[in-house]
């Protein structure tokens, strides 16, 4: 989704702010853009710790080459989610992702609550989902994580997670497909249709 001249103009102005010194305007992008950053970086890694460090590594490096952002080339957003995706890499590389505890895309450390209203089968059903998929997810290879927190945790274009992850745009959709295969054939019979109710839940 594109954003409103408003928009990047007021986004400009944030960054110019940043650039200048200002610490209303950095707080005021952190707001913005943080929430995003740690739900793509624990979609990747699995893990709450390690995405709240590199939650805090990808804005330090953002905030400090704020000068190096081209907005003619990119959306910030964009740019914010390769400098993350990268620092996620870095991080499985520090600790050779040893097993952990798996969450799920969809929920950030824990199930997301339901509506009030939201009946005792109804909350039976997406739990039973979610821990089917917390053991398929743990199937996937981190390039293929990856591309899926990108592509349904996000909603990105198969183009915008080209840009992020660095490989050509065919390549993004095959991790996509491949993905996809992977967690229906780890799902078993009842893949497709689990599938399905993770992305209603999204």
């Amino acid at each position: 989704m594109s954003v409103p001249d408003d928009g990047k103009e007021a986004l400009s102005d944030l960054i110019a702010r940043c650039i200048k010194g200002d610490q209303s305007a950095y707080a005021a992008l952190y707001d913005q853009y943080a929430a995003g950053l740690y739900r793509l970086a624990y979609s990747i890694l699995l893990d709450v710790k390690d995405a709240e460090d590199v939650l805090q590594e990808a804005f330090i490096y953002a905030f400090r080459n704020l000068h190096r952002y081209d907005a003619g080339r990119g959306e910030f957003r964009t740019w914010l989610y390769m400098i993350t995706v990268s620092r996620c890499r870095n991080m499985r590389r520090r600790k050779l992702l040893p097993s952990i505890d798996l969450g799920t895309l969809l929920s950030i450390g824990q199930d997301p609550p339901g509506p009030p209203h939201e009946r005792p089968e109804a909350v039976l059903a997406r739990h039973t989902v979610q821990e089917a998929l917390q053991e398929a997810l743990a199937t996937l290879s981190p390039r293929l994580r990856e591309a899926v927190a990108l592509r349904y945790g996000h909603g990105l274009t198969y183009r915008e997670m080209a840009v992020i992850l660095d490989c050509p745009q065919k390549t993004a959709e095959s991790r996509v497909r491949l993905a996809h295969g992977a967690l229906e054939k780890a799902l078993g019979a009842s893949g497709e249709f689990l599938l399905e109710e993770m992305w209603s839940f999204s």
